[in-house]
């Protein structure tokens, strides 16, 4: 019986999943933004919620309770400040999954999972200010 036994195993042994969801949720706080297959999406997207919600609550335990998955003391810090202030007021649902299509080798689905309430794109700014800028 598999009473209470959650998570997706992922064809891989315990530790390089551990590991792996460790390092997409670090990039996943880092770019915002990160690409993979669905499932792997789905359980990134479980442990990344806890750490958002962990850097909401704040604390120095809870800081040492994220620093097992978020090994990056910059990533860390940015949860516990400026992440912590955009999802002050969000009970959850931090991120979200959208489907965008299959991979070319192998037909797996692929999708984008990113934070909710981004910041707006920083390069469409720069093609702005490069198109405003006169002419020499």
């Amino acid at each position: 019986m598999r009473h209470r036994v959650g998570g997706r195993k992922l064809q891989r042994k315990t530790s390089h999943r551990l590991a792996m969801l460790a390092n997409m949720v670090c990039s996943l706080l880092e770019h915002e933004r990160i690409t993979t297959t669905v499932p792997k999406a789905k359980e990134a997207r479980r442990m990344a919620e806890r750490i958002i919600t962990l850097g909401k609550k704040g604390g120095l335990s809870n800081i040492r309770l994220a620093g097992r998955t978020v090994k990056d003391k910059a990533i860390l810090t940015k949860v516990f400040s400026e992440l912590k202030d955009r999802y002050a007021t969000r009970p959850g649902g931090y991120t979200r999954i959208l489907r965008v299509g299959v991979r070319k080798g192998d037909a797996a689905e692929m999708a984008l999972l990113e934070l909710v309430d981004r910041p707006a794109a920083a390069p469409a700014a720069a093609k702005e200010t490069k198109a405003e800028a006169p002419a020499t």
